[in-house]
């Protein structure tokens, strides 16, 4: 009894970053480091966020939201349809945005905890503008914990289960002859290395025109990524994945070992100060002043994103790449 106590109260740990992660999104996107106009439904006004946190954020989205816009040009491209499926989406308002910039792919699977899944149908269900996207032949339905629209699914579901989100994502529409990009953020260093391998597997096995796109903290084992353990532990979770691919060659051998053909990973530090627009980033620091450049430095060293890929339909999914997509 003790452990299944001890999983709950993890499982809402780790919930509650979501909360973290949104706040951190409304505070950035109102003081202009990008446009989100759909944020605000899912976190209202919130406190000031340092400008460290505030500039990897930018970093992470604009580096996220590119990549996922290189991939759905690619498949039209190639006159394919397209699938974007997100893994402890939380409240991220991607969808919404592909919608309005005329990029959203043939359909959106979002998958998370039910608890987060039922309070997202809820401020959906409750805002004209993200209800307005969901729009076409057929209303969007609702349940207690999800909803399906025409190009929009909202899934609960465990991730650690890899049988119970197949047959979810079954359940919902999706079809696996369709190129797909997976999409994970700050997901899989919350898993166990053994159920995360799995999850990476599941996905490289069944999708073979498709990209794992993942970010996560990684670099742990100096005296920063101590620090940043102990206080994400503080928080009340652990980082049960973070010793699993500890470097750039781990994080891209974890795709080769489990059913992709091929994988690229880099360090937020090398996307902030060579990858993204340089006129981007000099617009971003002259929002707030930042006292210590080393510390984002730091930061930035200590998480990545890590891509793997599949192209069986050879639509070039080999050359999708940060730089490129950020400047589109």
């Amino acid at each position: 009894m003790a452990a299944r106590i001890d999983s709950v109260t993890e499982e809402r740990a780790i919930v509650a970053t979501n909360t973290d992660a949104t706040s951190c999104k409304r505070y950035a996107t109102d003081r202009g480091y990008w446009k989100d106009d759909f944020i605000k439904y899912f976190c209202k006004s919130v406190e000031r966020k340092s400008p460290e946190i505030s500039r990897g954020y930018f970093a992470r989205v604009k580096s996220v939201y590119s990549l996922l816009k290189q991939f759905i040009s690619l498949t039209r491209a190639a006159g394919l349809k397209s699938q974007v499926v997100s893994l402890g989406a939380g409240f991220d308002t991607s969808y919404w945005q592909l919608y309005c910039a005329g990029l959203h792919p043939t359909c959106y699977y979002e998958v998370d905890f039910v608890e987060v899944t039922s309070r997202k149908c809820h401020l959906i269900r409750s805002k004209f503008p993200l209800m307005d996207a969901l729009q076409g032949p057929v209303e969007p339905s609702f349940t207690q914990d999800g909803l399906q629209s025409v190009n929009y699914r909202l899934i609960g579901a465990d991730l650690r289960n890899t049988e119970e989100l197949d047959h979810k994502l079954l359940a919902a529409g999706i079809d696996q002859e369709v190129p797909t990009i997976f999409v994970a953020e700050c997901v899989l260093v919350y898993i166990e290395p053994k159920l995360s391998s799995q999850l990476v597997g599941w996905a490289g096995n069944h999708f073979s025109t498709s990209v794992f796109l993942n970010y996560e903290p990684f670099n742990a084992n100096d005296t920063f990524g101590e620090v940043m353990k102990k206080n994400i532990k503080a928080r009340g979770c652990s980082l049960l994945g973070i010793d699993a691919c500890p470097d750039l060659e781990s994080q891209q051998q974890r795709y080769l070992a489990n059913g992709w053909t091929g994988s690229w990973a880099v360090a937020m530090d090398t996307v902030y100060q060579q990858l993204l627009p340089a006129d981007e980033i000099s617009r971003i620091e002259r929002l707030e002043f930042l006292d210590e450049g080393d510390l984002l430095t730091q930061l930035l060293r200590h998480y990545c994103i890590s891509v793997g890929y599949n192209d069986k339909s050879s639509i070039g999914l080999a050359s999708m790449n940060i730089k490129e997509a950020a400047i589109r």
